[in-house]
């Protein structure tokens, strides 16, 4: 039996209709189920095979690119002319970081020790790791400072010892000698007289520390009963606060341990981490958003006020004794040495800083630090945190060998952490979570249309079956009109 237009576009009306609902359901429900799928898939659950295996063992390329401030004139400086320097580099290392002694917590919260290990690329190099580089020395010019007012016959008896193990101001040595340290006679009578004094008891280089160690007990929230925490650091070595700084804000640890944030960002979040290697909490703004190899991001920045002095910006007083904007004491969690961290090449700093030295050249391109984030996830996608490590130096009195050097904040080092997503892993990530999420969401939009396809077309055969019956009554009935002329003809 032929089934007729009309029953035809009554079914396709009642199929569109119910389509456009489904898809008019979909545009409230939808996103509640997307954004479901994205709270199980970042909480800290091994479960969760794609954003676990990436919180536990970072699987992408990471770097560490070091450059040295070669000191071209250090005899100039001790008779108290302007430092001169030139930027060597970069010597680039890989990082490999890997999460252990992973314990999870009954308070929905998960610790662990993270390890790094640096291996050396030549092929990504300017040079070996056996390159000759000049730099100030640590171990005199940092103890001078440390010892200025202490008694003279301290001062000379330190002035003594310098010389005894033939130390002088300035330092060459090759790179790796530098950067994972070389044997010292000085370091080895210090560790024996003056237990404490120096932060190794090995030897002596500015990254010895680094290398096969962990950067501390961290404990984070996993986010299982609040997706608002994950990541964000309950402690730190037991501590849920430090003691490095003068003020209760800038103690305080906050934020996550600077690998993954919670989800859900939007332009007002912000990005806080707290940094063992800067014994501070940090803050990065939101500067622009953008496309990372087809994945949407949010830009954050270190903001001009990260480094800032207390007369400057308040709320970082508590972080002084200060000098200028720009450079941050560290000497409270570096044995008192007068040690300041800073953009490289003091970038977003006080200008006083680069007349004192010849050669820095700061530009925003090369010299800022940022982070890429997918904001519905929380996940960095390009990451690149550059920070420069500086000697605070000068003339001491009794202490001979630092000669008649002027007052100076000393770039020493840059570096720079590097890493993005790539590969298998970027690929993973960008169909669970971000091409499926979108998918779903189109989803709603396609269902929607294709319902009003429907109903528009059920309408149309509706409206023909109505007017091809209309003419089937014309051809089967005469017209009313012409029955009056036949009977005036037949009259």
């Amino acid at each position: 039996m032929a089934v007729s237009k009309s029953k035809i576009a009554v079914g396709l009306a009642v199929s569109g209709i119910i389509t456009a609902a489904f898809g008019t359901i979909l545009v409230f429900v939808g996103p509640i189920i997307i954004d479901d799928q994205i709270v199980k898939n970042v909480e800290i659950n091994p479960k969760n095979k794609i954003t676990y295996s990436m919180w536990k063992d970072i699987p992408v390329p990471f770097f560490m690119s070091v450059y040295f401030f070669n000191v071209l004139n250090p005899k100039e400086i001790l008779q108290g002319e302007k430092p001169m320097v030139e930027q060597r580099g970069p010597y680039v290392y890989r990082e490999y970081r890997q999460k252990d002694n992973i314990t999870f917590h009954p308070n929905n919260t998960v610790s662990y020790k993270e390890y790094r290990q640096y291996h050396f690329m030549r092929n990504m190099s300017v040079g070996n790791e056996s390159d000759v580089v000049t730099i100030p020395n640590m171990l005199v010019l940092g103890a001078a400072v440390m010892m200025e007012n202490m008694p003279y016959a301290v001062r000379l008896v330190m002035s003594a010892t310098f010389k005894t193990f033939n130390e002088d101001a300035f330092l060459t040595k090759s790179v790796g000698e530098l950067m994972w340290g070389y044997d010292s006679e000085l370091v080895e009578f210090l560790n024996k007289y003056l237990p404490g004094m120096l932060p190794t008891t090995g030897k002596f280089g500015l990254f010895s520390e680094f290398n096969n160690s962990n950067t501390g007990l961290f404990t984070v929230f996993t986010g299982h009963d609040d997706i608002r925490k994950v990541h964000k650091v309950d402690s730190w070595n037991g501590l849920k606060k430090v003691n490095y700084w003068r003020s209760e804000q800038c103690n305080m640890i906050n934020g996550t341990a600077g690998q993954m944030w919670p989800p859900f960002m939007t332009t007002e979040s912000t990005l806080p981490f707290y940094s063992p290697d800067a014994c501070r909490s940090m803050e990065l703004i939101y500067q622009r958003s953008g496309v990372t190899q087809g994945i949407p991001v949010f830009r954050y920045v270190a903001p001009k006020t990260l480094f800032a002095n207390g007369t400057d910006y308040p709320p970082n007083e508590g972080f002084c004794p200060c000098r200028q904007s720009g450079i941050l004491n560290v000497s409270s969690c570096r044995h008192k040495a007068p040690v300041f961290i800073s953009h490289p090449h003091f970038y977003n700093a006080d200008p006083i800083l680069r007349k004192f030295v010849i050669g820095l050249n700061p530009t925003e391109e090369e010299h800022d630090f940022f982070i890429d984030i997918h904001p519905e996830t929380g996940v960095p996608m390009n990451v690149s945190i550059r920070l420069q490590l500086n000697l605070y130096m000068k003339k001491v009195a009794d202490i001979s060998q630092t000669g008649s050097i002027s007052e100076v904040v000393m770039p020493m080092i840059w570096f720079e952490e590097k890493g993005y997503i790539e590969g298998p892993v970027l690929t993973t990530f960008y169909i669970n979570l971000v091409v499926l999420p979108t998918l779903m969401e189109y989803m709603q939009y396609i269902f929607i249309a294709l319902g009003i396809l429907v109903i528009l077309g059920a309408v149309i055969l509706g409206l023909w079956e109505k007017r091809s019956s209309s003419e089937r009554i014309v051809r089967c009935h005469p017209s009313s009109e012409r029955a009056p002329l036949l009977q005036d003809t037949v009259d």
